[in-house]
């Protein structure tokens, strides 16, 4: 009698969790963390590229240590903070932000230097250089709006009722989104 009630049970079971979106909240919870991996990979590319830039800037400007020593350490800090899509907190993703505007910043600074020479600008592997590092902050760009899309379809998804109950009861939590760094949204001053 046990085992009838218990296959009845399964019987009645199967099409609720078939019809649940727990599936499809495991599809899309894969998708934000693919994404993730992407917007990772470009920052990545970026890293690897900085190592060179520096190298060849200092071959033409080698006073100007400060500025390729705050490169070098942005780098280094930017590097150092790594993300788990399985534990993306808005704290952690804040974390990650500020190290690589950090280093944004000192790649501002030191593209400002590279204004002072005029040799180092005509160099073609610079030249390379430059142009391979824009652009993957292109890159990086796009993959960040594809990471919010694809967080947002995920986000919206285990927040619509029915599917909020299922979500919460198999712990899919909201995932966080990459925000504008402070001051984006300013219009920047161009003096000549």
């Amino acid at each position: 009698m046990k085992t009838i009630r218990f296959i009845l049970i399964a019987l009645l079971a199967i099409p609720f969790f078939s019809s649940c979106g727990y599936n499809t909240m495991v599809e899309k919870r894969e998708a934000v963390d693919a994404q993730w991996a992407q917007v990772e990979n470009v920052y990545q590319r970026r890293a690897d590229l900085i190592p060179n830039l520096v190298n060849t800037v200092k071959g033409y400007a080698s006073h100007e240590q400060e500025t390729l020593e705050g490169v070098i350490e942005a780098r280094s800090k930017a590097t150092g903070v790594n993300i788990n899509a399985d534990n993306m907190t808005e704290a952690s993703m804040k974390q990650f932000q500020q190290a690589q505007q950090g280093l944004s910043s000192a790649l501002s600074r030191l593209m400002v230097v590279v204004e002072r020479y005029p040799d180092l600008k005509a160099n073609q592997n610079f030249l390379e250089l430059q142009s391979q590092l824009e652009g993957t902050e292109n890159r990086i760009t796009v993959e960040r709006m594809k990471f919010n899309e694809t967080t947002r379809g995920y986000n919206t998804y285990i927040a619509k009722f029915p599917k909020n109950l299922i979500a919460k009861m198999f712990s899919f939590d909201k995932k966080p989104y990459f925000e504008a760094a402070a001051g984006a949204a300013e219009v920047p001053k161009v003096e000549f």
